[in-house]
């Protein structure tokens, strides 16, 4: 089995069928509900926000 992911070609294809199943998943989680998607997307402008405005 080592052996097998030892050769280049084979390791990414292994790579490949872990990483994107595991981004589809968090995708999905945080899409998935609205509120949780709302929250998340709000998030997004708290580096251009001012110190004093946080309050």
């Amino acid at each position: 089995m080592l052996a097998w992911l030892g050769d280049l070609t084979n390791s990414k294809i292994a790579a490949l069928l872990v990483f994107f199943p595991l981004f589809v998943a968090i995708v999905i989680y945080v899409y998935g509900s609205r509120k949780r998607s709302d929250r998340l997307e709000s998030y997004k402008y708290i580096p251009l926000q001012d110190d004093d405005e946080q309050g």
